[in-house]
């Protein structure tokens, strides 16, 4: 077995068409391709392919540092991301590539791509649940092959799905004193294609002071947040991302997107101009089901009950638009609030979700 860099574009293509040879159509939702080969182009990381004895893809890798990961951890980390493997033999090349290529750090970390708060992970239950825009999905030997390598998890947790939209009472799920949104000067915004550009400064904020106490996430920035939400205006259902104003000052947000993971199936995660174009004529199709991207409440305005009033009114409105499913990315297990918003809906874990890390030294 042998392991080599993606240098062309023959190579790129095998380092994207491999995940879809291995894993099934129906649960692996790809990531897209015009991401992957930004990356590629950029050198934000690099691309690497694990080679059998007849020369076949049967592995890859993409390795990378982040200098504000590791300040906020405390530890000088060798990350690795977009990891994907026949057997545990070929996820052992691929570790051992990592390792000496991280041989001045103190641990490999991963899989993200890039960092944790962007997309990454493995499941480590669930494997008869597909996979979902934003999120994992890997068959159930992957688990097995990191603890064999000597990986242990890190930021366990667990995605959810609440499937009983259609038949549950917001207004008893999420119960809140209407009186104090006067009382308290409280006003509900909603997101706007036409303003996306204007309300993203808003987002980057709220997202920035809300998660920086979680031991995985390091702030976005402006440039990053541009990248990460470009074309979401032509995805966006205005009814799903809110804003909570108290006396014209943001404190809380909901972001949730229609969930596109079938058209990511079909398109073998494509979007490029054409798959866009198809997509937008047929958006209508993906107004069923739904992904919560992210929540918070900015410090000093958590344990009001805000994220209260706008789960409310997030379910309100995927009631009226017809949708029927909302799922979530990962939730921690000590993040027992956010879980619980889950349950009062009806909503169960539906995949179990890890980092991992191995330390060097």
């Amino acid at each position: 077995m042998t392991t080599a860099p993606v240098t062309d574009r023959r190579a790129l293509r095998d380092f994207t068409d491999l995940p879809l040879r291995l894993h099934p159509r129906d649960r692996y939702v790809p990531l897209l391709r015009e991401q992957i080969t930004t990356w590629y182009e950029t050198g934000a990381t690099e691309l690497h392919l694990a080679y059998d004895a007849a020369g076949r893809p049967a592995g890859r890798i993409c390795l990378h540092r982040d200098a504000a990961f590791d300040a906020k951890r405390g530890v000088r980390q060798q990350l690795f991301g977009l990891t994907e493997f026949t057997d545990a033999d070929v996820a052992g090349e691929l570790f051992a590539l990592a390792a000496r290529t991280g041989h001045d750090t103190d641990r490999l970390f991963g899989p993200v791509a890039l960092l944790p708060n962007e997309t990454g992970g493995v499941i480590t239950s669930g494997f008869e649940h597909r996979g979902f825009t934003d999120s994992a999905w890997n068959p159930g030997h992957y688990p097995a092959a990191y603890r064999q390598h000597g990986f242990c998890p890190a930021f366990p947790a667990d995605t959810w799905i609440c499937d009983s939209i259609r038949t549950v009472d917001p207004d008893t799920a999420y119960r809140f004193d209407d009186t104090r949104i006067a009382a308290e000067g409280l006003r509900i915004h909603h997101g706007s294609r036409r303003r996306l550009d204007a309300q993203l400064p808003l987002l980057r904020a709220m997202l920035n002071a809300s998660f920086e106490q979680l031991g995985y996430y390091t702030e976005i920035s402006a440039e990053k947040l541009a990248a990460q939400t470009d074309g979401l205006a032509h995805l966006l259902d205005e009814r799903l991302l809110l804003f909570l104003a108290r006396d014209s000052r943001p404190v809380a947000f909901v972001l949730a997107l229609p969930d596109i993971s079938y058209f990511l199936m079909r398109h073998g995660g494509r979007m490029a101009l054409p798959q866009q174009l198809r997509l937008l004529a047929t958006r209508r199709r993906y107004r069923r089901e739904a992904v919560l991207i992210v929540k918070g409440t900015v410090p000093g305005e958590q344990g009001k009950g805000y994220l209260t009033l706008l789960s409310r009114e997030l379910t309100r409105n995927l009631r009226t638009a017809g949708y029927h499913t909302l799922r979530s990315t990962y939730v921690e297990h000590d993040n027992p609030a956010s879980a619980a918003s889950y349950r009062r809906i009806g909503g169960r874990p539906l995949h179990g979700h890890t980092f991992y890390e191995r330390n060097l030294r």
